[in-house]
Order: C-alpha cells, then sequence, then structure tokens
C-alpha cells in the first residue's frame, strides 16, 4: 500500500482531529458549573439559604386587617406605603 504525501498529510489530519474529539469530551451544566472543568473543584459555590415557608405574610395580614375594619372593629386598614 503506497500512499502518496498529500494522502499521508490528509490521514495524519484525519487521525489527529479524531484524536482531539475523542478525547476531550463532552461539557454539561450541573448546578451552575460547566463540567467538566479544570477548576471545578475551586470554584466558589453560590448558596441561597431557605426562605420564610409561607411567602405571603403581608397580604394575610392586610386581609384580616381589611376584614376587621369592615366589621366594624378598631383596626384601621393596611396600608403599605405610610
Amino acid at each position: 500500500m503506497n500512499l502518496t504525501p498529500k494522502q499521508l498529510a490528509t490521514l495524519g489530519l484525519l487521525t489527529g482531529w479524531l484524536l482531539t474529539a475523542s478525547l476531550s469530551g463532552c461539557q454539561t451544566t450541573v448546578g451552575g458549573q460547566t463540567l467538566p472543568s479544570a477548576d471545578y473543584l475551586k470554584d466558589d459555590i453560590q448558596y441561597f439559604p431557605a426562605g420564610p415557608e409561607f411567602l405571603l405574610p403581608n397580604a394575610v395580614r392586610a386581609h384580616q386587617e381589611y376584614k376587621a375594619a369592615q366589621l366594624g372593629d378598631d383596626a384601621e386598614p393596611y396600608n403599605p406605603n405610610p
């Protein structure tokens, strides 16, 4: 099997491209990090602490104060901008 220099160069480039593609691997995003990464162990992790379970305490208080004001109690209606 005699290969010309042009065929050898093409074969070498194709082999190099396939070798590079097979060794590079795939990247994915996990938890906001791009993996695999060379410095994923040194990356600072963003931590978001858990917030309150009930997210509408002001709305409930406003409704309760509004009901109390409608029933004639001495409570003032809720004003978010005093």
